[in-house]
């Protein structure tokens, strides 16, 4: 379980950004106490994709214990990823507080997000909505 332990996590992220689709990497994960730490940086994509990650960490509960995700192209935010509770959203309440923020008005326009998880690593599923977009840009 990479959640666990700063080391850990570390490896996996490293693992995990270690394909021909990563030109560069700033995303570090650092230590904040024994047992806590923060994931912080962008990753960025061939075909200008970028990825911003902000995750806090409690290794030894094995939490994501907050976070935030955003995909760009360019300049172009595309999408968001948050937990900020929205408690009067009853859409969102199957998968509260985890939610996404898509087009059109991407601020206000919030829906569920089945794949975020404060249990386990949310980086595969974040790097596979990328690696998604990419290959739309390719067939068109």
């Amino acid at each position: 379980m990479p959640l666990l332990s700063l080391e850990r996590y570390a490896r996996f992220v490293a693992d995990l950004l270690h394909r021909p689709e990563v030109e560069r990497s700033t995303l570090t994960v650092w230590s904040t106490s024994p047992y806590t730490g923060v994931a912080e940086g962008e990753v960025f994509f061939i075909g200008g994709f970028r990825l911003r990650v902000r995750e806090e960490l409690d290794f030894n509960a094995g939490l994501i214990t907050a976070y935030g995700y955003e995909i760009y192209r360019g300049d172009q935010r595309l999408c968001w990823w948050d937990d900020f509770p929205h408690p009067e959203d009853k859409d969102l309440a199957v998968t509260f507080p985890h939610h996404k923020h898509i087009p059109p008005d991407i601020k206000r326009h919030r829906v569920p997000a089945l794949e975020m998880s404060y249990t386990r690593p949310n980086l595969p599923v974040l790097i596979q909505e990328v690696l998604n977009l990419l290959r739309m840009e390719i067939v068109s």
